[in-house]
């Protein structure tokens, strides 16, 4: 059974910045600091839901043009954690060989790599729903034996029947998970999953 989670409260983050980029194999990755992943769709919201997780508008740089995220992108929140922001999949517009090489290094890090992974945090659109390539994604990571949350982000942008009926998907395709409710714009959901996330 899944778990609908929508909001609680919790301490705001006071301290977050870039470290680096990678795109294969690297000491960061070694590094005994627990890494949260958070991976979705090239157009779901994954840079603005980070910067709001965080209270800052630019520190994960996003772009009107899905696609860009050409490296796994290193975030040290509250000298802790790492937040690691994972390039985008299933954009249609992006060449098969880019497209590739960028589900290459996903696969990479939640497979092969030496990182302290913790958890993941996949972001589905809640409005749209989740598409086949989220579905493949969670299996993946259930193959894989990682603990992921499900985030509907873009929560804003639906109406309570929206909601109701939002709720009644998630819970059929992503069963036995938490799913956590969010938006990205206004901010709900944000101490709950931060409670998640850190706790």
């Amino acid at each position: 059974m899944a778990f609908i989670v929508y909001a609680s409260f919790m301490e705001p983050i006071k301290s977050a910045q870039f470290i680096k980029g990678i795109v294969g194999t690297d000491p960061i990755l070694q590094e005994e600091i627990p890494q949260i992943a958070f991976v979705g769709r090239s157009n779901v919201g994954k840079s603005s839901m980070i910067n709001s997780l965080v209270g800052m508008r630019n520190l994960v740089k996003s772009s009107s043009t899905p696609g860009r995220t050409k490296e796994i992108n290193f975030f040290l929140i509250e000298e802790k954690v790492y937040f690691v922001d994972l390039p985008g999949y299933g954009y249609a517009k992006l060449s098969a060989s880019h497209a590739e090489k960028m589900r290459k290094m996903i696969m990479w890090y939640l497979e092969k790599s030496e990182a302290n992974l913790k958890k993941v945090v996949l972001i589905v659109d809640a409005q749209a729903g989740p598409k086949q390539f989220d579905l493949e994604m969670a299996d993946l990571l259930v193959e894989s034996g990682h603990d992921f949350v499900v985030v509907a982000n873009k929560a804003d942008k639906l109406n309570q029947k929206e909601a109701a009926k939002a709720t009644k998907i998630l819970e059929e395709k992503f069963s036995n998970h938490k799913i956590f409710f969010y938006s990205a714009k206004t901010g709900k959901g944000k101490e709950r999953l931060l409670e998640e996330i850190f706790g």
